[in-house]
């Protein structure tokens, strides 16, 4: 038998004594009475004893201790109190059962978690109806669904999961951006961050000695461990991971000084709802103005977003930011009157991808999941569905099985190999489970069974981490109502947040919360929407009377697919740029020929939308190995600069977008969008500063 199935038995068995004992026991009574350690001499005893005592209190199931007075460790009497193992009840309404079902039914095969978020489902709807029966998702569809984004890449997903998890120190190699070069690193990995589709690690850097975040996507190679110790460090208790989770793109890094925004009255909202955690907003006499006072650690990132905002906003300070901020509004001029590119040849053909991207899964097929439970967890729930049909008198249906579980025919029968010798002391057995090949079923003894098993155990971490991780990457935007309330319940039953563990959830875009709301009741309801949006690229506003079906999520937020009867089309409104949102009293009906998902394999998840324009866009040597990552290099120059494809639909976008570069992009053609681009760039150096 594998050392790791023997550990099981023996950790599974010792749960099963203790809570059986219902009393304190002794490390003598433990050897004699529980499956696994009779056959051990006392120095192997006392080392596998001790080890399993440490992995159980790791997965959250701490054993209480009573040390006798005289101190003698042999008299140690062990207990195992059922608030430890068993989770608490916890009373989700049938909307938060069925928003529940949906986020995995939405999420299953293309979320990192996936598995382990199916155990914990299992868990918390104890008593319940199901949830891993595919609800109807009508009203919902994802784009990014924090898929781990490859082999390569689930593979060091897992492996820095477990060295988080086990506070193990890793190495690896990275490619570090800034300066385009790879070096050997060695980490403390702290936590886990999932932000705009990547995945970063926080960590603190033994060749920086200080604290540091790294992309996964750049890490070279595989992750090692550092030692063979078993622990190697311990997280500091001051770290708190939503420091970083809650961070704007120009705040990545040492803090280089406070700047001052002034921002427009006509944008001024945007700024309220979706910037203020990133900084202060201050009120300006003489009208309805905006004052944004920020910390930024990156010129660069802060000045493209200031650009970004057009002539809605105006660096106030400090001065070498003004200063930084007139030079690259005057680059873009310059590279717009005069062409950037020097001697060019095409770009080499594209290295393989690391691995296609999964569409999801059949039922009971095995997904490449990057985390997997461990198996302690798999097997616990499986002995609760065994010991939950046995006392019902029903057989279980073998291939549904494996589907809940998703787990493959073989592991079903091991698994049920090691239940059916997990006992509690005494020859008595937890259960006994039999495969039945011609009926294709699991016939489980309907003998009495020890209770131990029978309610359903905490959640391990791994599992609430993904629980929580699905509750955060969905939000508030599910029509058959919000999870914040079921999040609420969740982290009260286990008391304590699994997002301060090692996974951390960041989201893109403004905060549209409140409007995710009103638009989820509009769709639930069938109700017309009215909407009052801002659009962006044109900087207008444009009030619509719409029909909404669905919320899509995309690269760069939430949106609402909505049949506009005034297009007589589909059109999709980005919830952080609804100004107002209003659900009328007038109900429409569903139209057969609209499919509002039907393109999230498209723009929502690349980011490209069905054009029919393209555009070839200088960029240069500083920002090339950047655009790399994200664009398609049609040319190469010799100077280190490139030049990517990028297609589009309308040309505010483009103007917008290159704008947002700050100066290290310029439109080679079409030659209108180029000329567009030089005039916007022209208005905002002859802006008047704001005072």
């Amino acid at each position: 038998m594998a050392k790791d199935t023997e550990k099981l038995i023996r950790q599974l068995s010792l749960i099963s004594y203790l809570m059986a004992e219902r009393r304190p026991v002794t490390a003598l009574d433990i050897k004699r009475d529980v499956e696994g350690y009779s056959g051990m001499n006392e120095d192997a005893f006392a080392r596998r004893f001790y080890a399993d005592r440490a992995e159980l209190e790791s997965l959250r199931i701490p054993l209480t201790v009573e040390k006798p007075i005289d101190g003698v460790a042999e008299q140690e009497n062990y207990s195992l109190r059922p608030e430890n193992f068993h989770l608490p009840a916890i009373a989700f309404t049938d909307a938060e059962l069925a928003g529940l079902a949906t986020a995995l039914s939405l999420l299953d095969g293309e979320f990192a978690y996936a598995e382990p978020l199916r155990l914990a489902l299992q868990q918390i709807t104890w008593g319940r109806p199901s949830p891993l029966q595919a609800p109807d998702q009508r009203g919902v569809a994802l784009g990014i669904t924090a898929s781990a984004g490859g082999y390569e890449l689930s593979q060091r997903l897992v492996k820095i999961e477990t060295a988080i998890f086990r506070n193990k120190t890793i190495t690896f190699d990275y490619y570090t951006m800034e300066r385009d070069e790879v070096g050997a690193r060695k980490v403390n990995p702290y936590h886990l961050l999932y932000r705009g589709c990547q995945f970063y690690l926080l960590g603190y850097s033994h060749e920086r000695e200080a604290l540091r975040v790294f992309r996964l996507s750049r890490i070279r190679g595989k992750v090692a461990y550092a030692t063979k110790a078993e622990h190697d460090f311990r997280r500091p208790a001051d770290f708190d991971p939503r420091t970083y989770a809650n961070r704007a793109d120009w705040q990545f890094g040492e803090s280089e000084g406070v700047a001052e925004i002034r921002v427009a009255e006509r944008i001024a909202w945007q700024l309220d709802r979706h910037y203020g955690r990133y900084g202060e907003v201050r009120e300006i006499e003489g009208g309805g103005d905006k004052l944004f006072v920020t910390d930024y650690s990156s010129t660069r990132q802060l000045i493209a977003w200031v650009l970004g905002l057009g002539e809605n906003a105006t660096m106030i300070g400090p001065s070498e930011l003004v200063a930084e901020l007139d030079r690259r509004v005057s680059l873009i001029v310059e590279r717009h009157e005069q062409s950037p590119a020097g001697k060019g040849r095409p770009a080499p053909p594209p290295p393989p991808a690391q691995g296609a991207r999964s569409t999801g899964a059949a039922a009971g097929a095995r997904n490449e999941a990057a985390i997997r439970p461990e198996r302690f967890a798999r097997l616990v729930t499986l002995a609760s569905i065994l010991i939950q049909a046995g006392r019902s008198g029903r057989p279980l249906d073998q291939d549904d099985l494996t589907a809940r579980l998703q787990i493959t025919e073989a592991e079903l029968r091991e698994d049920i190999g090691v239940l059916n010798v997990v006992n509690f002391g005494g020859g008595s057995y937890v259960l006994y489970a039999e495969i039945d090949d011609d009926k294709r079923t699991v016939e489980v003894d309907p003998e009495p069974y020890s209770d131990n098993f029978a309610r359903p155990a905490r959640l391990l971490p791994v599992e609430a981490k993904a629980l929580v991780a699905a509750i955060d990457l969905i939000g508030e935007h599910l029509p058959q109502g919000s999870l914040t309330s079921a999040r609420a319940k969740i982290v009260a039953a286990l008391g304590e947040d699994p997002m301060d563990q090692g996974l951390q959830v960041a989201h893109a875009g403004g905060d549209d919360s409140r409007i995710s709301r009103v638009v989820s009741q509009a769709i639930r309801k069938r109700m017309l929407l009215e909407l009052d949006y801002y659009k962006e690229n044109e900087d207008e506003y444009s009030s619509r009377r719409v029909e909404p079906y669905a919320l899509i999520n995309g690269r760069e937020g939430w949106y609402v697919a909505a049949y506009d009867p005034s297009k007589e089309d589909v059109r999709h409104f980005r919830l952080d740029r609804i100004r107002r949102a209003e659900v009328t009293n007038e109900r429409f009906a569903l139209r057969e020929d609209v499919n509002p998902s039907a393109d999230v394999d498209g723009w929502p998840r690349t980011g490209e939308v069905a054009a029919s324009r393209s555009a070839r866009v200088w960029i240069s040597p500083e920002r090339a190995r950047w655009a790399r990552e994200q664009r398609k290099v049609v040319t190469e120059y010799d100077d280190g600069a490139i030049a990517v494809e990028l297609s589009f639909a309308g040309g505010d976008w483009l103007v917008r977008e290159v704008l947002k570069e700050a100066g290290d992009a310029a439109v080679l053609e079409p030659d209108d969008i180029r000329a567009a681009v030089a005039e916007a760039a022209q208005a905002l150096a002859r802006k008047p500063a704001a005072v």
